[in-house]
């Protein structure tokens, strides 16, 4: 039996979910279909989300920017989702000239942020000397809670798990896909897998390409103040922040793969273990957990979103790597509005550039 709705999105991670969730509020009848038993397995469900304005560079700035009042007041069935997590760039070291870069990048995009030094990060006893010479402070940072989040953006939503799209055929001016759900539009929401779930649906390839990763749950000796802001290295090559007693620790890394069920690479743990070693005093106890997700980007690092131009009725909201939690209300406020023929202004972001 085919079942008729306005708009199918495939995938019902935070982009999917979150677009659904705006188309619905201006009264389209949207479904979700996701591959896997449960939404937000692969990526969603594995972020140490916080959001930090500067993130993503100044070009993605303005999404973050007009996601930030949503974070702030919430619409009704989302509850609290911001807790305050402040960011401090360390100056590295071996690298000191990146700290300056960082100023510039920030300076372009418009960021706010102080440079602090000596005396200021004297407070986290945690560092070793040589880590707090100076630094760059982002006051206005948070952690994200992405489960309130995104249960929040499927809320009331049609969600069709263990939904596999492999077979999708356009007539008569709607899609059919598997045989058992029809749309005039399809949104391609599929994270790592949408390229290939473009291919199912015609379309040629955007060049998505999946980065692994990494995250180590540490126990410290001390265990790590509860307030400690989220330390990155200048030269990004870690960041660590603290949850519930625990470290929560990232090499940073960016490796390509491919798109699957991603496990942590045990020499990228090793690697930024000894690299914490090297920054802090702390007393590693044990590694008590680690994963790994994929965060896919285009080539130029921008999201894809758009009509296809060369497939009618499929919609791309894919490519928004680490950054797609904290700019989710944004995009997909523009994306509805794309899709509606509404105004779409996001920071003048430009919807379709990436197609």
């Amino acid at each position: 039996m085919m079942h008729r709705f306005d708009v199918a999105i495939i995938g019902a991670g935070i982009a999917g979910a979150s677009l659904g969730w705006a188309l619905a509020r201006r009264g389209l009848d949207v479904v979700l279909l996701e591959a896997e038993d449960q939404p937000g397995y692969h990526t969603t469900g594995r972020s140490a989300a916080f959001w930090v304005e500067s993130y993503g560079g100044p070009e993605i700035v303005p999404l973050s920017r007009a996601s930030r009042a949503f974070f702030a007041a919430p619409p009704e069935g989302f509850g609290p989702l911001l807790s305050l997590r402040q960011a401090v760039h360390l100056q590295a070291p071996d690298a000191p000239e990146t700290l300056e870069e960082l100023a510039a990048e920030f300076d372009a995009g418009g960021v706010a942020y102080e440079h602090v030094g000596v005396d200021w990060l004297a407070r986290y006893a945690m560092l070793r000397p040589e880590w707090r010479q100076a630094g760059i402070l982002e006051a206005d940072c948070h952690d994200i809670d992405v489960a309130a989040l995104h249960q929040g953006f499927l809320r009331g939503l049609t969600l069709l798990t263990g939904f596999r799209v492999s077979q999708a055929e356009r007539e008569a001016g709607l899609w059919q896909l598997n045989g058992a759900v029809a749309a005039p539009v399809v949104v391609n929401a599929a994270g790592a897998w949408a390229d290939g779930v473009g291919a199912v649906l015609g379309c040629a390839p955007k060049g998505l390409q999946p980065l692994r990763r990494t995250m180590a749950v540490l126990r410290l000796d001390p265990e790590p103040p509860a307030d400690l802001p989220v330390m990155l290295d200048s030269a990004l090559r870690f960041y660590f922040k603290p949850d519930a007693g625990r470290l929560w620790l990232s090499p940073h890394d960016e490796t390509p793969d491919v798109p699957h069920d991603v496990r942590p690479d045990e020499m990228d743990l090793a690697v930024v273990i000894d690299r914490f070693e090297r920054v802090s005093t702390s007393r590693v106890v044990r590694l008590e957990r680690s994963w790994a997700g994929l965060r896919t980007f285009a080539r130029d690092r921008k999201p894809v979103l758009g009509f296809d131009p060369g497939i009618e009725g499929v919609f791309w909201c894919a490519g928004q790597g680490g950054f797609g939690i904290q700019t989710a209300p944004a995009v997909a406020d523009l994306c509805a509005r794309v899709l509606t023929g509404e105004a779409a202004d996001a920071g003048a972001y430009d919807a379709a550039r990436a197609l």
